[in-house]
């Protein structure tokens, strides 16, 4: 569907997005009144932002040096076309493949003197790494580095303003609304397409196998993406990431199983079809057993919709394969 990293895109969103045009009585010369667009929207600096700590952080100028401490933050900013300045990214940032040129700041415990040598003008930490990486963040703040904790998105609505809030953070919010209606267009795609389904499949999804299976139940991305394709979670009466008994999971009868686990473990669907009991699951005996790429279905992030199209693809492929 995409991605192809976007610059200058959002000029071409805005002329799409022409006010409606409207005739009044003219003179002789039959003139036509047009109403003129409005402006795409830009970053006025200095900027004060509330971040997910509660903390009011003011950006002062537009950020020319950016370290992104997770990798939804550094897939977010190279979608608003902010490669040339992010100087640092997470040990677990792996795409796009530029990420992989950028100075490594460590991963959960990062390395703050290695943050400071870069002399970022702004950090985009995460919601998610608190707790074990408080200190941390506040000796960054200490040596006179604006720290924004960027929330944790659990859904689609909540990555749209996560875009959005980094693109006012860092001066790009034309490009930030130009994809976030991108996104959304996208999402109304496929559930037009999933509309015309009359037999929602029950779909479970493995996103682990070892030491436990662990699945995705309610309040999850996951689980909100079944909901946009029109399947029903098999695992949607648990909450969040659960553990899940293998015995469960075969009362359950899913007609579908996708596991998460393909991008690390290259045998895991296979497992999944020779699991001692699983000979009678729907999805086992019709070989409904596919994988989908772990990062595009639970990184925070614009390749989410590209995700929901390949968990789509996977559950009704004579749908969404055509």
């Amino acid at each position: 569907m995409k991605k192809v990293w976007k610059f200058g895109v959002s000029a071409g969103l805005a002329a799409a997005l022409l006010a409606g045009c409207g005739q009044e009585a003219a003179p002789a010369e039959q003139e036509t009144a047009t109403e003129t667009p409005a402006a795409p929207a830009e970053t006025e600096f200095p900027v004060t932002l509330t971040d997910a700590v509660g903390d009011e952080i003011t950006i002062e100028e537009e950020p020319e040096a950016i370290v992104s401490m997770i990798p939804s933050n550094t897939e977010i900013a190279y979608e608003l076309g902010l490669d040339d300045k992010i100087v640092g990214v997470s040990d677990f940032d792996n795409y796009p493949e530029e990420a992989a040129e950028v100075e490594k700041i460590g991963g959960q415990e990062f390395n703050v003197e290695k943050i400071i040598s870069l002399q970022p003008d702004v950090v985009l930490a995460h919601e998610s790494g608190l707790g074990v990486g408080d200190a941390g963040l506040q000796q960054l703040r200490d040596a006179g580095i604006k720290v924004f904790v960027v929330n944790n998105a659990e859904n689609f609505e909540q990555v749209y303003e996560t875009i959005d809030t980094i693109g006012k953070a860092t001066g790009t919010q034309e490009e930030a609304e130009a994809e976030i209606a991108e996104m959304k267009e996208e999402v109304a795609e496929i559930e037009e397409k999933a509309a015309s389904i009359e037999d929602p499949k029950k779909v479970f999804i493995e996103v682990s196998s070892v030491p436990e299976i662990y699945t995705t139940g309610s309040g999850t991305f996951m689980d909100e993406m079944l909901s946009l394709i029109n399947a029903e979670n098999a695992a949607g009466d648990l909450k969040g990431w659960a553990t899940i008994d293998p015995e469960a999971i075969v009362d359950r009868n899913p007609d579908v199983i996708v596991t998460t686990e393909g991008t690390y473990n290259p045998e895991a669907v296979n497992q999944i079809m020779e699991r001692g009991g699983f000979a009678d699951v729907t999805a086992v005996k019709e070989k409904a057993v596919h994988e989908v790429d772990s990062d595009m279905v639970s990184r925070s992030g614009p390749r989410l919709t590209d995700g929901l199209e390949e968990l789509a693809k996977a559950v009704y492929p004579e749908v969404f394969s055509e």
